[in-house]
């Protein structure tokens, strides 16, 4: 979100973030603080180029689309005042607010046709230019097959925006909330040229708050209300300040000091703190996985990992409740299926989609029955042992813990199961996966938006972040029909989605281990914060300290 985080390269590469940050509040006594929010985040802010940003978990603040996210992944009113869309679903046309950026230049028309262009080139290398598939030319863009200046959408006039689609996109109103479609300052980006966005007074903004303070390198700096947005009347905050915060020992201390209104804690600190009364949690659509390498190296490695039996011998060999509880101890809960909880529901009942995948003798432990088709495929395959190497990276704050319980527990529940673990930088990680240098990938992906969709494209065959190299016309047609004839169909395509996440849990492809909740200490007069399990994450535009 996304992610990812792990599995897609670049792609939400993350560091979306997994804990990005959150919220809090601030107040003294000797200094009025009263309207500074003071929050801490695990890693300085990496780039504030919307092109070529992995994540707007902080960043969806200062910078808004034609929707900005509200409660719940809704999305709400942004830059654009009203819409009309064609009865196919395939053409768009905006009507803009009349807004001004953070430098007072006005935002028109013609700064998303050339933010979206910006986006799409070349030059720019996006790591989200996939997220634009859909849009008119978008896919033979990405291939080289047409220039970025092909993409559809246009400027009718200076507050009228038409955007043209290949195929009716279900969740595209959901995605018009993300930053990266909104607008971008070319006046701007030219005037500073290859110093564009490498300072926080090299950009503009166009969201509730501006930066101030970051030179690109540096462990603080702050988000200041943006006067010039277009409905400042309703932010009551004056200014946000962040601080980089790598250990959560120094984020408690701080906390407790009064220097920090919100901290993220470890799982020691969860088992100590969880009674207390400025403890909270925050989850995120960010699941923790396995992905198996279809395309194995190794011959008989190979054959094992497309053994259905082998596969549903490794995921009901995991107790998840040991890993949530005791392994990790931080709050993170058990999967249904490789599609996040609390996502997207269904439209027309409210089912949340992670109940409606969820495949019976799947994700549950079930020891004696792990060891039924461990055997089975081991006879399938026709061998009586395996060495598999489990990948994972090291930056990950978990991952030691979970690739020791991993090996541990499958070596001692399967017979003739070794494990080797290779736990290595995430940069070490990405190259192997893509390479297709592993047996297991111990992988994650962070929703980008509110749709099952943004789960549902890993497994497709050909994408880039389909490390396995999995490939089902099954599925990949299922998935087609979602998004092309069942597009406007509510009820078919959520059909559609449930047959294809069944599919991929019933033969476990992806193989689900937990779902990330971050759990913190917040002041309890942090009021108004709206959070949301993907996309911008946190939403300080309504948030306030009592």
């Amino acid at each position: 979100m996304k992610k990812f985080r792990t599995i897609a390269a670049g792609i939400i590469t993350f560091v979306i973030a997994m804990v990005l940050v959150a919220c809090g509040k601030s107040t003294s006594k000797t200094a009025d603080t009263s309207d500074t929010l003071k929050l801490s985040t695990t890693a300085p802010l990496d780039t504030i180029d919307i092109s070529k940003s992995t994540g707007y978990g902080q960043t969806g603040n200062v910078f808004e689309s034609f929707y900005r996210l509200g409660d719940k992944g809704k999305p709400v009113a942004g830059l654009a005042k009203s819409v009309k869309i064609s009865p196919d679903g395939k053409t768009w046309i905006f009507t803009l607010r009349d807004a001004k950026w953070s430098n007072g230049d006005k935002i028109t028309a013609q700064d998303f046709v050339y933010s979206w262009r910006r986006s799409l080139s070349p030059k720019t290398a996006s790591p989200y230019a996939y997220l634009f598939s859909g849009v008119k030319n978008a896919d033979e863009i990405v291939a080289g097959k047409k220039p970025a200046s092909s993409i559809g959408i246009e400027a009718i006039n200076l507050r009228t925006v038409k955007i043209s689609l290949a195929r009716p996109i279900a969740y595209f109103k959901v995605l018009l909330a993300y930053p990266l479609f909104g607008p971008q300052n070319q006046k701007v980006v030219e005037k500073y040229g290859k110093r564009f966005a490498t300072k926080a007074e090299y950009q503009v903004y166009s969201g509730p708050f501006k930066i101030v303070g970051w030179n690109g390198t540096n462990d603080t700096w702050e988000f200041v209300k943006n006067n010039n947005y277009w409905d400042k009347n309703v932010v009551k905050l004056k200014k946000i300040s962040y601080q980089v915060v790598k250990s959560t020992n120094t984020g408690y201390q701080l906390f407790q000091q009064g220097k920090l209104d919100l901290t993220p804690l470890s799982s020691e600190q969860v088992k100590n703190l969880q009674t207390n009364k400025e403890f909270t949690s925050y989850p995120y659509s960010l699941v923790r996985f396995l992905l198996y390498n279809f395309k194995d190296k190794n011959t008989l490695n190979r054959k094992a990992m497309n053994n259905q039996n082998i596969r549903l011998a490794l995921s009901l060999g995991i107790d998840r409740q040991i890993v949530t509880k005791k392994v990790l101890g931080n709050g993170s809960t058990l999967p249904t299926g490789f599609v996040a909880s609390d996502l997207a529901a269904d439209p027309k009942t409210g089912v949340d989609f992670a109940k409606s995948q969820k495949v019976k003798n799947t994700v549950d432990y079930q020891p004696a029955l792990a060891k039924k088709y461990w055997a089975k495929g081991l006879k399938e395959i026709g061998a009586s042992k395996l060495t598999l190497n489990l990948l994972s990276s090291n930056d990950e704050a978990d991952s030691d813990q979970l690739t020791q319980y991993l090996q541990s527990q499958w070596m001692k529940l399967l017979k003739g199961l070794k494990i080797t673990v290779t736990n290595i930088p995430d940069k070490a990680t990405n190259s192997k996966a893509q390479n297709g240098d592993f047996d297991i990938y111990l992988s994650h992906w962070g929703g980008d938006f509110n749709d099952p969709m943004t789960f549902m494209q890993i497994p497709l065959t050909g994408t880039s972040y389909n490390y396995g190299k999995w490939s089902n016309a099954d599925y990949d047609n299922l998935i087609k029909m979602a998004q092309d004839q069942d597009a406007n169909n509510v009820s078919k395509r959520w059909a559609d989605l449930v047959k294809a996440a069944k599919l991929v849990n019933s033969s476990q492809v992806i193989t689900p281990i937990y779902q990330q909740t971050t759990a913190y200490l917040q002041k309890s007069n942090v009021k108004g914060i709206i959070h949301n399990t993907a996309g911008t994450q946190w939403n300080y535009k309504y948030a306030y300290l009592k």
